[in-house]
């Protein structure tokens, strides 16, 4: 009888505001290229303190499903109406997964997205990846793991590829990396330094437009990952 009743789960505030944003955008009241309310607007509207709004904007921002401009505010990204509604869901309700297959699947897309982006980068996109390895190394001066700069690192080299199959593609599967390396215990202190070393390599390579050697590189990244992976699958 007790099989037969389901954990509740009480939704926290942070994914309310998700959820809500989800509906006006697969209702089309949202589209691709709209704005946000102001932050002081939505706290008012939803009867919550801005903080709340900020971190659901800023969750948003990570996975690409919207992005914040100084002078225009917060926009929805154009990812067309379905690849926004999956992500979505994936943020809100994140399945268990195969590890393996998934660590696999990312080194597929992340040689294949450095080779691209050794060969298309522009100088914006330097400006970015500099910028989020110089997040990076923050995070990691002050003692803290920086699983969601890391991830992001890599998520802005897809983006150099300038291909945005690539690019949607890896903003679909990291919210199970993310959830997958807390579970798993995957980031510690003891590889923070060489990882740091790594993503600066896979950069110079890319500064220097040799996709050979960014491909060599991010596969150099990712494998003892990959490796840890296997070795979880067998377990």
């Amino acid at each position: 009888m007790l099989d037969r009743f389901s954990e509740i789960k009480v939704e926290a505030p942070v994914d309310k505001i998700i959820r809500q944003i989800r509906t006006l955008i697969t209702s089309g009241e949202l589209k691709p290229g709209d704005k946000l309310p102001p932050e002081r607007k939505l706290s008012d509207k939803f009867g919550i303190g801005r903080s709340v709004v900020r971190d659901a904007i800023r969750k948003l921002e990570f996975y690409g499903i919207v992005k914040t401009q100084p002078q225009s505010g917060t926009i929805i990204e154009g990812m067309g109406i379905v690849a926004l509604e999956g992500l979505i869901t994936d943020v809100l309700n994140i399945e268990e997964s195969d590890f393996a297959s998934l660590v696999e699947t990312r080194l597929l897309l992340e040689i294949e997205s450095a080779g691209k982006a050794a060969e298309r980068r522009t100088v914006d996109d330097l400006v970015v990846l500099e910028s989020t390895l110089k997040a990076y190394e923050e995070k990691v001066a002050q003692g803290s793991l920086a699983v969601e700069e890391d991830l992001l690192f890599h998520i802005k080299i897809a983006e150099a590829s300038g291909n945005s199959v690539l690019k949607s593609l890896m903003l679909i599967i990291t919210p199970d990396i993310v959830k997958s390396f807390t579970k798993l215990n995957v980031c510690n202190d003891d590889r923070t330094q060489a990882t740091l070393d790594e993503h600066r390599e896979i950069l110079n390579q890319i500064i220097d437009q040799n996709p050979e050697g960014a491909q060599r590189a991010m596969r150099k990244h990712l494998m003892d990952i990959f490796e840890f992976s296997k070795g979880s699958s067998d377990q």
